[in-house]
């Protein structure tokens, strides 16, 4: 059922990103007089699940469910439909109309997925508003992983500013070393100041990393492992770890650390069930385990939830922001992928990789915000000058309204052919790093 609720989202999302953007083609095609030909969510090779007519436009839906086209009269696309190009230019035709038109038309599609994220990070804003924990309210510190030892953060530091700048949301921590370059975080460690500085080197492990920082929370066990030391000294779920011989502890990351120490020895677990304090021996694995799962925690009862809600005109501006904010980071984002240093390209991800962005379950807000990023996403990555993408479309238009000269049919269709060899090899290093998830991982 998890499956199949995020096979639905997937559809849903990338039917409505591909009719908006074809979309923005159509309407700039109609406003400037160019024909239509055909106008179709999904591809439609040998039949089509629907079609029908209206004026001079086929619509309809292809049986083939991902993306999806709008021909346009004298256009070179992917569909390498090159017959109507062996004749005159027509009035009607794309290839009749000027430049500057062509280049609207070509943009089209852009804009309206940059257009519909603003609209959905508007509503999201004035529908939930903001909740988050800050980081000035983590009182007790931060959990980091193996990965941010290695940076330098330890386990209950608190977070001051990175790059010379506070940061509100401490999720954003990951994301301003890589994307901004910001190489030094100031943190409070003990009550006193200490600055971390980030090595470069650290950057390809960082951005494999998924629990670089997250909040501390208490070891409540969730599940306990059978053939364990906390199987064999009888804990079960429910129990929370209050010390471990004489020492008194809070944080998981502090048993942690702790049955590490102890790693092939049997020490005095201290723990709550039921509101009575216990003690157990219980032996620890030489790798400093004792066959114990953390259990799901609340992390309101914890940690303060800063909410804020919008009026429509307050959600407006706020929208516009995230959105161009989004644009930013993931142009960015782009520059770690072709960077071979950093070995991005390895965690690009195709089809399965956007299903895993959905939850399990049907959640509006989460529908929404996923649907925004990818709305920006496909903006992105349809602008970069590649035959056969907008962009590729969009310098041979700027080239011909700087010179003069247009390019010719027989070159816009090899350069048209170039540009599928790139975009499908692209698709099949997505898309076989999917694979190699779903077989290593």
């Amino acid at each position: 059922m998890e499956i199949l609720m995020k096979v639905v989202q997937v559809i849903a999302c990338f039917s409505l990103l591909v009719l908006v953007h074809e979309f923005g083609h159509f309407l700039f095609a109609k406003l400037f007089g160019a024909r239509v030909d055909k106008f179709y969510l999904f591809f439609n090779p040998w039949f089509s699940i629907f079609k029908f007519r209206i004026g001079e436009t086929e619509y309809g839906m292809g049986w083939v469910p991902f993306g999806g086209y709008c021909k346009i009269a004298g256009m070179v696309d992917e569909s390498m439909d090159t017959d109507q190009l062996k004749s005159e230019p027509q009035p009607w035709e794309y290839r009749a109309k000027p430049a500057w038109q062509r280049l609207l038309i070509i943009v089209g599609g852009v804009l309206m997925n940059i257009v519909l994220a603003i609209g959905i990070y508007i509503g999201i804003t004035y529908k939930w508003g903001d909740s988050y924990i800050e980081t000035r309210n983590v009182e007790h510190g931060f959990m980091f992983s193996s990965v941010a030892h290695e940076v330098g953060f330890r386990d209950g530091d608190k977070i001051l500013s990175v790059g010379g700048e506070y940061v509100d949301n401490y999720q954003q921590v990951p994301a301003r070393i890589l994307l901004d370059d910001a190489r030094e975080a100031v943190v409070e460690r003990d009550g006193v100041q200490t600055v971390v500085t980030v090595d470069p080197r650290h950057i390809k492990a960082m951005l494999k990393d998924k629990e670089f920082i997250s909040l501390r929370t208490p070891f409540v066990i969730g599940q306990v492992a059978p053939g364990g030391g906390a199987a064999a000294a009888g804990l079960a779920a429910g129990d929370s770890l209050t010390g471990v011989d004489s020492a008194e502890l809070r944080w998981f990351d502090e048993f942690r650390t702790a049955f590490r120490a102890h790693g092939g020895d049997t020490v005095q677990l201290h723990f709550v069930r039921n509101g009575e304090r216990m003690t157990a021996a219980v032996p620890i694995s030489a790798e400093g385990q004792i066959g114990a799962y953390l259990a799901g925690i609340n992390l309101a009862e914890i940690y303060p939830i800063s909410t804020r809600h919008y009026t429509l005109l307050e959600a407006i501006p706020v929208g516009c922001k995230r959105a161009f904010s989004s644009i930013g980071s993931y142009f960015k984002q782009l520059k770690l992928i072709v960077s071979p240093e950093t070995e991005a390209y390895k965690s690009v991800g195709g089809i399965i990789a956007m299903g895993n962005f959905f939850p399990g379950e049907w959640n509006w807000l989460a529908f929404w915000q996923i649907t925004a990023l990818i709305s920006i996403m496909l903006a992105v990555l349809n602008i970069l000058p590649i035959p056969m993408l907008d962009g590729g479309h969009m310098v041979f238009i700027l080239y011909e309204m700087i010179t003069g000269r247009a390019p010719s049919d027989k070159f816009m269709e090899r350069a048209q052919l170039v540009g599928m060899i790139i975009v499908f090899g692209i698709v099949i290093l997505a898309n076989g790093n999917d694979i190699l998830k779903l077989i290593f991982n």
